[in-house]
């Protein structure tokens, strides 16, 4: 069974604290807009080996490829 954007949210939302979370996709490509107060002060690749790791081996074994904007509260109320 191909994973749907509510069940990458879920995962997502599961593992990291987020104050804003949207995913869309069509079962093995997804993109996703992430905003959490844990992406402050970190770099975009620190960002995104958070996410990956609120996904764990779902990354390697679900989810064929996630393209991610990851905000944080401030980030994505000045840029959306």
């Amino acid at each position: 069974m191909l994973p749907t954007p509510e069940l990458v949210k879920n995962y997502i939302a599961a593992g990291l604290d987020c104050a804003h979370l949207s995913v869309e996709g069509d079962g093995q490509h997804f993109s996703a807009v992430i905003v959490s107060t844990a992406f402050a002060g970190k770099r975009l690749i620190q960002r995104h080996q958070l996410v990956y790791a609120a996904l764990g081996e779902r990354m390697k074994a679900e989810i064929h490829a996630l393209s991610m904007k990851t905000l944080t509260p401030e980030e994505f109320a000045n840029n959306g």
